[in-house]
């Protein structure tokens, strides 16, 4: 242990304090040393892409055997309609409607023949009012960056896009409250932010690309979460168009208001199924003077959770995130993004960063911090910058796994919530139970909130496969205490699985809410709640 404490003050010694707004590499047992940034930089988010036919693609009613509920066909007296409410914005294009038919993981597709692109509320208004009367089904759609099929739809739903819906209303420096459209992408609002010293309160992947409508829709909870909370905490106010064209103003800026039912908790999370989201109010903390992102290499699950537990007594509230991934997802960045590893071979990979704002007293304390994990073994190798271009490109290990499994083949996805000594089991017990079945069975998240992404790849859509994993999964995580869904949605791959995780009166009490505030089920049918049958 004094040998491995020893190094350690001795590269504090070589490299210098000021050294510390570079980066640097250290391992056990070789001895520390400088670090250039040997990963490629990229943009921190997912590269999303639409380039294939979704013909390659099987309608999602015929895979999953679905049948269409009663709704009225799209007329060409509705088309009139629309496109006098929406003139230029009425969107029958089949080539431009096929990135919006299909989900971006390419597993599931609807057959629209319809995208209407509202800029304003009164317009999504008028457009729910008349699809209401009319019995036409709807289907809201952001980014459509969701993992579960809630943004496409599964037949011919009218597609209603909030990509126009982009402006920034108001923020308030004193509050730190932003006020926007919900088509409004999240990364454009915190470079918008950034320049007054704020940022976003959440961080995802697909922030290029995804909408703050979804984003809320969804409760996306991210990679600030440890930090900053879950959107329910964040999010101050809505407003909300319902089935029936009514107008929900409750665009509140207050971040104290006990008056009654708190409503737009309703829409947080509900995936566009209770009515269409169409502008946020939420707090945005101060952008953090220093930040720093450390990956680090260990050889066992315990000792991540190790490690987890000496990261929140020792660097407190500086500590921002908390991300895992195992030595398969670092394979698969590598091999179809040729992203370098800048470790060692480790069998499970730490992604940890800190910010606050005074960058000698953080980056004292990250330095105990890595020195006591290092010196106690719990740590094989490291990395640690704090340049923004090497910290992109060493959040791009964890960031774009996701974008690397997609290249892998056919990937089975599961967003789950499991207690810590959980947490990794299940990883383990899929791929003893699928053995050779499965191509690639893969484990990442944010171990710090207890989010696992559980990623199952195959070479192509096997139901076998499927039926070997599900309800299996499920139900093991029923018996642990987890939830089947973290932080993505039940959407329509998971809406008949939600008694896993809620009990029947739950579900129950959802379906009624959902007959109040959407009696004809219009709004994103065939999602989020399984038939009353059911």
């Amino acid at each position: 242990m004094q040998r491995y404490r020893a190094q350690f003050k001795r590269w504090l010694l070589l490299s210098g304090r000021k050294a510390m707004a570079s980066s640097a590499h250290f391992s056990k047992p070789s001895m520390f040393s400088k670090h250039s940034g040997q990963l490629q930089s990229r943009r921190r988010h997912f590269h999303w892409t639409t380039k294939y036919r979704s013909q390659d693609v099987e309608f999602t009613h015929m895979r999953y055997n679905v049948q269409r509920l009663g709704f009225a066909a799209v007329t060409k007296e509705d088309m009139v309609f629309f496109d006098g409410l929406l003139p230029g914005r009425l969107v029958t294009d089949l080539d431009i409607l096929e990135a919006s038919n299909v989900d971006w993981l390419r597993t599931l597709r609807g057959h629209s023949q319809v995208l209407l692109r509202p800029r304003t509320t009164e317009e999504v208004s008028q457009i729910l009012r008349y699809c209401n009367d009319r019995n036409l089904a709807v289907n809201p759609q952001g980014g459509n960056t969701g993992l579960v099929g809630g943004s496409v739809p599964v037949f011919d739903e009218i597609i209603v896009s909030t990509a126009q819906m982009d402006n920034i209303i108001s923020f308030n420096a004193n509050s730190g409250v932003l006020i926007c459209q919900s088509g409004c992408i999240l990364e454009n609002l915190n470079n918008y932010l950034e320049e007054q010293n704020f940022i976003m309160p959440l961080d995802l992947g697909s922030k290029g690309s995804c909408h703050i409508g979804g984003n809320v829709a969804t409760n996306a909870g991210g990679l600030r979460l440890l930090r900053y909370g879950s959107l329910r905490g964040t999010v101050l106010g809505l407003e909300v168009v319902l089935a029936d064209g009514t107008v929900l103003n409750c665009l509140s800026s207050l971040r104290k208001d006990n008056t009654g039912y708190d409503l737009k908790q309703l829409f947080i999370g509900a995936e566009g199924t209770l009515g269409i989201i169409t502008a946020v109010s939420i707090l945005c903390p101060r952008k953090s003077a220093a930040v720093s992102v450390a990956l680090l290499g260990c050889d066992s699950f315990e000792r991540t959770l190790d490690i987890f537990k000496e990261s929140k007594s020792m660097l407190g509230e500086i500590l921002s995130a908390f991300e895992f991934l195992d030595h398969s997802c670092r394979a698969v960045v590598c091999e179809h993004l040729k992203l370098r590893n800048p470790l060692q071979e480790s069998p499970f990979y730490i992604l940890i960063e800190t910010s606050g704002s005074n960058s000698d007293h953080d980056q004292e304390k990250l330095n105990h911090f890595l020195e006591k994990v290092m010196s106690c073994g719990l740590v094989t190798d490291g990395t640690m910058a704090t340049e923004e271009n090497k910290i992109k490109a060493i959040w791009a290990l964890r960031e774009r796994i996701t974008e690397a499994l997609v290249h892998d083949g056919f990937v089975f996805k599961y967003d789950i919530s499991l207690p810590l000594e959980a947490f990794y089991e299940i990883v383990t017990v899929m791929k003893d139970r699928l053995g050779t079945r499965a191509k690639r069975v893969v484990g990442y998240g944010h171990l710090g909130d207890g989010n696992l992404h559980l990623n199952i790849v195959a070479e192509a859509f096997d139901q076998q496969l499927l039926d070997s994993i599900e309800p299996y999964l499920y139900e093991w995580i029923a018996q642990h205490c987890g939830s089947i869904s973290a932080e993505h949605g039940l959407g329509f791959k998971k809406k008949n699985f939600i008694h896993f995780s809620k009990p029947k009166a739950a579900v129950q009490i959802m379906q009624q809410m959902k007959v109040i505030l959407d009696p004809k089920g219009i709004l994103n049918p065939y999602k989020t709640l399984p038939s009353f049958s059911q």
